[in-house]
């Protein structure tokens, strides 16, 4: 099983295998026990940064001995609690999701039923569908085009500006500075007219009206 806190970082094949929400009897454990112990033991660092082995080590264990007869000390609390807490649960969604079955024609047998078609899909795709492909190519292409428009706007207020800071008199940097500007901002045209190219290309492969 794959931690909640990490599973969303794991591909969608990975986490129908392994993320808690889709393991039958993990219920809303989050799998990130270990987390838990770590964020309090962090604490730890601040005062046996400068300390010899022997009292880091004497730290550490007095921690966890502590740490473990806190826990223990909590316990029925602890059960109690979730115990309630997952009577409540059960009660609430168990309301909700017969309405849902009831809106759209479901039954039980069907939430294992579409986990085990989603798995299925992603065992046998080798790789993805063409017009997934497409699509996600396309979505780069925009991210690339208003990257293009920055800097066009970018290169254009730079070359409005160029002059301000020099000599009238001083011809010979006012031609080199509007040489660059006029380069620059060339550049970055003809950049964004490639991008927007792209993008119109991709908008009639991909049938998008706009």
């Amino acid at each position: 099983m794959v931690g909640a806190f990490h599973g969303h970082a794991h591909n969608r094949k990975c986490q129908l295998r392994w993320h808690p929400l889709h393991i039958l009897g993990t219920g809303h454990s989050e799998g990130e026990g270990c987390e838990h112990i770590f964020s309090a033991s962090n604490e730890l660092a601040q005062s046996t940064r400068h300390a010899s082995p022997f009292h880091r080590h004497q730290s550490i264990e007095e921690h966890f001995t502590f740490w473990d007869k806190d826990k223990y000390a909590a316990l029925s609390n602890f059960l109690w609690n979730h115990y309630r807490e997952a009577l409540k649960v059960i009660a609430s969604l168990t309301t909700e999701l017969t309405i849902i079955k009831s809106e759209l024609q479901l039954t039980n047998d069907d939430f294992p039923r579409f986990l085990r078609e989603e798995r299925d899909y992603f065992e046998s795709l080798k790789q993805l569908p063409v017009k997934d492909n497409l699509c996600i190519h396309y979505v780069q292409v925009l991210d690339e085009l208003a990257e293009r428009k920055a800097d066009w706007d970018l290169a254009r207020e730079a070359a409005n500006s160029a002059l301000n800071e020099i000599p009238a008199s001083n011809l010979s940097q006012i031609n080199q500075v509007l040489m660059a500007a006029r380069i620059r901002v060339d550049s970055s045209y003809a950049k964004l007219q490639h991008a927007e190219a792209l993008v119109a290309h991709m908008q009639i492969q991909l049938s998008i009206d706009v």
